[in-house]
């Protein structure tokens, strides 16, 4: 059984804090009603989440962190 590890996840997110947003969001995008992007049976949405980032299908958008710069 293959399992999902923080090191899997890490080598696509540069810190343990925005691997932390990132996930809870996802989570959140998958309890309103997104699709899953990979195939996971039978696992928590905070699994399918992690494993949707380490396989790099989730990515961080620069141009929120631009948004959020121009506002200040």
């Amino acid at each position: 059984m293959a399992r999902i590890t923080i090191e899997d996840c890490m080598k696509r997110v540069s810190n343990r804090f925005l691997l932390c947003n990132m996930t809870a969001k996802r989570v959140r995008q998958v309890r309103d009603g997104s699709e899953y992007l990979v195939s996971s049976p039978k696992n928590e949405d905070i699994v399918v989440s992690l494993r949707e980032i380490a396989a790099g299908k989730i990515i961080l958008k620069e141009e929120e962190k631009e948004e959020k710069q121009e506002d200040n």
